[in-house]
């Protein structure tokens, strides 16, 4: 009886280049890897704040007019500058006091800052699937469900006769994490 190798092995064992296939592993658990991650957020207060407005200077503009006028008139010949001086000084002081300090003025002033707050979040599933008899462990970025689906790449060896059949999650998986089989 004559045993005909498939064309395929053929030309993968002459060129070294693999063959693959989809299969489809059984999930067996799938467990979500859950980290704390910090989530900056700003974070904004109101407080109300009394302000001291600034003074218009008209009673000091004013009361040093007026106190001018006083001091050059109660003056007289080379005491006259003097006089008007001091009336000068005198009047914008006592204009001042009697504009007064107008009342202080409440306004809200918002302050923010930014501040981190933690949360559990899912960042990855280590997952258990079974094929051909089998159990691996690999760490996938999402949960792949009741099964997850595999590129199975035969591998030729010299001692072996029939290529075993070596399975690894397919496409948007991550590379797995101690994969040799479970429980042996």
């Amino acid at each position: 009886m004559t045993r005909y190798i498939p064309l395929v092995l053929l030309a993968s064992a002459a060129f070294g280049s693999s063959v693959g296939a989809q299969e489809v592993g059984r999930v067996i658990s799938s467990m979500p890897i859950i980290q704390q991650v910090a989530v900056p957020r700003q974070v904004c207060t109101q407080q109300q704040v009394a302000t001291q407005p600034r003074k218009s200077g008209a009673g000091s503009a004013m009361g040093a007019i007026a106190g001018g006028v006083v001091g050059n008139a109660i003056g007289k010949g080379e005491g006259n500058a003097l006089a008007t001086a001091i009336g000068v000084i005198g009047g914008a002081i006592l204009g001042d006091k009697i504009e007064g300090s107008p009342p202080a003025e409440v306004q809200n002033v918002q302050t923010c800052s930014t501040q981190n707050f933690y949360e559990n979040r899912t960042v990855a599933y280590n997952v258990v699937y079974e094929f051909n008899g089998k159990q691996y462990n690999v760490q996938m970025p999402q949960d792949p469900g009741p099964t997850v689906r595999l590129q199975v790449t035969p591998m030729i060896s010299s001692t072996q006769s029939a290529p075993p059949s070596v399975p690894y999650p397919a496409q948007n998986a991550i590379p797995p994490v101690g994969s040799a089989p479970q429980g042996f």
